[in-house]
């Protein structure tokens, strides 16, 4: 027997229809919707709920202090430190040239315009993807993996360099 079958049954008997559980289900859903909103805004929502706490003047420095370690790593690389290279395991160029050759005090990388369509390589690339093209392709050295150490450190020393640029993605 359907649904539709006893309704019409209930109906023609002079009883009334059937009650409708989507319905039901319906306003439930909307109701336990709206009591979310309103907890949430509540326990105050528009505030980032990662850091509740902020940061002591400690952990700031310490903070500091790992990302400035990471800017000289970078500087090095940068520059072409051949033993930094060796430690690291990579290397950046086999034609004697470093990135700050093309590129003093990391100028002329615009970290702040990424990501954006790159000409160079011909697709939507990140500052990550860039650095490997320079390496790759005027120095003819070995790309480096995205998540390596050496990468991270090229990257903060480009952003440090570059450190007060209004960030403008996708901009050429």
């Amino acid at each position: 027997m359907t649904l539709r079958s006893i309704i019409h049954r209930r109906a023609s008997a002079g009883g009334a229809p059937a009650p409708r559980r989507p319905a039901v289900r319906t306003t439930l859903a909307v109701s336990a919707v709206l009591l979310t909103v309103v907890a949430l805004l509540a326990m105050g929502a528009n505030r980032a709920l990662a850091h509740k706490e902020k940061h002591t003047p400690d952990q700031l420095k310490a903070f500091d202090d790992i990302f400035m370690e990471q800017v000289k790593v970078g500087d090095l690389l940068f520059h072409g430190d051949g033993a930094t290279e060796k430690k690291l395991g990579v290397e950046l160029s086999k034609t004697a040239m470093a990135c700050a050759m093309c590129h003093p005090f990391a100028s002329d990388t615009h970290p702040q315009e990424f990501p954006k369509f790159q000409e160079q390589i011909n697709k939507f690339a990140t500052l990550r993807d860039m650095i490997n093209w320079c390496i790759e392709k005027p120095n003819e050295g070995v790309k480096i993996p995205e998540d390596s150490e050496a990468m991270k450190a090229l990257e903060a020393y480009i952003y440090w360099s570059n450190r007060g640029s209004r960030l403008d993605a996708g901009r050429h």
